[in-house]
């Protein structure tokens, strides 16, 4: 059984930081290109930040230098590290694993940028 398990999320004041994770099992972890969504209430979901099977990285324009992604393939593990977070951040994160066979994603964590 395929699980994306996401954890981290949370209240946080603007102008700080959360570091999001996401724990696979059921997968061969490192053949995934990993990526993190995000969904605002009454928005449709888009791509934040994603990581390939060899450790390049892409991000959405409203992230560059403040999220970084990374994976940890010995943990199936992919991270999100958020700094200077901002209240238009607020929303749930989701985890997405994809090959060209396949695609999972977790249940989400909610991320809440207010003061």
């Amino acid at each position: 059984q395929v699980q994306l398990v996401e954890s981290g999320g949370g209240l946080v004041q603007p102008g700080g930081s959360l570091r999001l994770s996401c724990a696979a099992s059921g997968i061969a972890f490192s053949n995934y290109h990993m990526s993190w969504y995000r969904q605002a209430p009454g928005k449709q979901r888009w791509l934040v930040a994603s990581i390939t099977t060899t450790g390049s990285t892409n991000y959405a324009d409203s992230v560059k230098g403040r999220f970084t992604i990374s994976r940890d393939n010995a943990k199936g593990t992919v991270y999100l590290q958020m700094n200077t977070l901002k209240p238009e951040d607020t929303a749930v994160y989701y985890c997405n694993a994809v090959t060209l066979r396949a695609n999972y994603w977790g249940q989400g964590t909610q991320v809440t940028v207010s003061s």
